[in-house]
């Protein structure tokens, strides 16, 4: 079991390494706690994405819904998704996330916050009109989530997908 969990880092780090050169926001805080047992995590690679892509090109019928179709669309030129989510002191790792994390190099785009204390913010950093990277950062009572979501994003293909599910 230690030799299957030693073999998927090493095909993870290897996979993150080849995003880009320039570091993205989530990948020293990722690197510090992907093996940590508190913690679960979700890595998407380039390969799913591009897979994604032709499914996309490929057989287009009517029993796939344009939400399906606008996903797809959205999502044809991301390079990586990377999540990591507990509920052990949620607190705690959302605050050294943000202390961590050059939050500066984002802009705002959208920040929830309840009464009860759950804080999401949704941040992206820009590129024309689309995003390089979007990044949420999310605490509550229950639980602690960092995503980030590497690669160029349109806003109009994100967009649609928002009309597509409020349909």
């Amino acid at each position: 079991m230690k030799w299957i969990k030693l073999t998927l880092a090493l095909l993870l780090m290897g996979a993150v390494s080849g995003l880009s050169a320039q570091a993205n926001a989530i990948d020293k805080y990722f690197k510090q706690y992907v093996e940590d047992e508190h913690f679960s995590v979700v890595y998407v690679g380039p390969t799913l994405f591009k897979w994604m892509k032709k499914l996309g090109q490929e057989d287009k019928d009517d029993s796939r819904d344009s939400e399906t179709d606008a996903v797809i669309k959205a999502v044809e030129d991301a390079q990586g998704l990377r999540i990591l989510t507990t509920d052990i002191n949620p607190r705690q790792y959302y605050d050294e996330a943000k202390s961590k994390i050059n939050t500066k190099e984002y802009e705002l785009l959208m920040t929830v916050r309840s009464k009860d204390g759950d804080n999401v913010e949704f941040l992206g950093k820009l590129k024309g009109d689309a995003i390089e990277e979007l990044l949420l950062i999310s605490v509550g009572e229950e639980s602690f989530v960092l995503l980030s979501l590497v690669g160029l994003l349109d806003l109009a293909d994100i967009s649609k997908i928002a009309d597509e599910i409020e349909e």
